[in-house]
C-alpha cells in the first residue's frame, strides 16, 4: 500500500455550495470536483473547529425534534436538548480522528491520508517555531555580548 503522505495533494480546492456542504454534513458524499476541498477540510489548521460545526449541524435536526415534538415544559425540553449536545459532542470528539479519515475515505483518498497530512503540517510548524526559537536566542546572545563586551 503506498503511503498516504506521497498521495497527490495538487488537487483544486473547489469548496462546495451550501446545500452540498450541508449534505455533507449531514455524512454524504460529495462529487469528485470537491475532493482537494475535503481533503483541505479535515486536514487544515482548524479541522477540529470544523468538525463540531459538523456535529453541531448533525445534532440540530434531533434536537429541534426534541424542542417542538416533547411533551413537557420548556425547562425540561431545554435540559434534555443540552444533556443530548453534551453527550453528543463527548462521542464526536472521541472519534474524531476516525470520523474525519471515514470523510476522506469517501472522498476517494487511501486510509490515513488526513492523519498523515496533519501529522506533516504539524512537523512542518514545529520547524518553523524551533528555527524562530533558535534565531531568537541567536538575537539575545549577541545583544548580551554587545552589552557586556565578551
Amino acid at each position: 500500500m503506498a503511503d498516504p503522505a506521497e498521495h497527490d495533494t495538487t488537487e483544486p480546492v473547489v469548496r462546495p455550495a451550501p446545500h452540498r456542504w450541508l449534505w455533507y454534513a449531514l455524512g454524504g458524499g460529495l462529487p469528485a470536483r470537491h475532493r482537494g476541498w475535503v481533503l483541505f477540510d479535515t486536514t487544515t489548521r482548524t479541522w477540529g473547529l470544523r468538525h463540531v460545526a459538523r456535529m453541531l449541524v448533525q445534532m440540530s435536526i434531533p434536537i429541534a425534534l426534541v424542542m417542538v415534538l416533547l411533551p413537557a415544559p420548556f425547562g425540561l425540553r431545554a435540559a434534555v436538548a443540552g444533556g443530548g449536545i453534551f453527550l453528543g459532542l463527548i462521542y464526536s470528539l472521541a472519534y474524531m480522528p476516525e470520523t474525519t479519515e471515514n470523510r476522506v475515505v469517501k472522498a476517494g483518498y487511501p486510509a490515513g491520508t488526513a492523519t498523515a497530512h496533519r501529522e506533516h503540517a504539524a512537523h512542518r510548524r514545529d520547524l518553523r517555531d524551533s528555527e524562530r526559537r533558535r534565531a531568537a536566542r541567536a538575537k539575545r546572545a549577541a545583544r548580551y555580548r554587545d552589552r557586556t563586551g565578551r
